[in-house]
């Protein structure tokens, strides 16, 4: 995971990977500079398929078989709110928001432990407080943070950089 987030990281710093970033910041700009959009947005698709590819065969090492009872609509979830959550369009945000979605279930585990003593129907009710969870989650990134922690980090760190001098 390591060595592909620094080949990503460091294809970014590449003359194809800041043509990457203008055909996402603006293509029409991108392509009156003369840039072959149809041809990079291919060559984009060929890269991030093969990041699947090894992300793929690395839960398969995990898993040691794979069947498809595992991705389930739920699992789908998940991935989505990764991305949704860290910021799409930043590696950064990949990190946290993988960190971010594999941390909320321990959180809402830990909650439900905790709440069932006082509520017992809670244990029972839990796998649906779980997805609603995530949806919950997605949808007020969507409405409060739409770019994601990704861009928040990215504000901590301004403001840790001014900090005592912020005019």
């Amino acid at each position: 995971t390591i060595i592909m987030l620094l080949a990503a990281k460091n294809l970014l710093r590449t003359k194809t990977g800041r043509i990457f970033l203008s055909i996402r910041d603006n293509y029409i700009a991108a392509e009156a500079m003369g840039v072959n959009v149809f041809k990079y947005k291919i060559i984009s698709f060929g890269i991030s398929s093969f990041y699947a590819g090894v992300a793929g065969a690395l839960w398969l090492f995990y898993l040691t078989i794979i069947t498809p009872e595992h991705f389930t609509i739920g699992v789908s979830i998940q991935y989505l709110s990764m991305v949704i959550i860290g910021g799409l369009g930043s590696l950064l945000g990949s990190i946290f928001g993988a960190v971010f979605i594999t941390l909320l279930p321990e959180f809402l585990r830990f909650a439900a432990d905790n709440l069932s003593q006082i509520y017992p129907a809670v244990t029972s009710a839990f796998a649906a407080i779980r997805e609603g969870a995530f949806g919950i989650v997605i949808i007020l990134f969507l409405l409060l943070e739409p770019e994601g922690l990704a861009k928040r980090w990215n504000l901590i760190k301004a403001y840790w950089k001014l900090w005592p001098y912020s005019h």
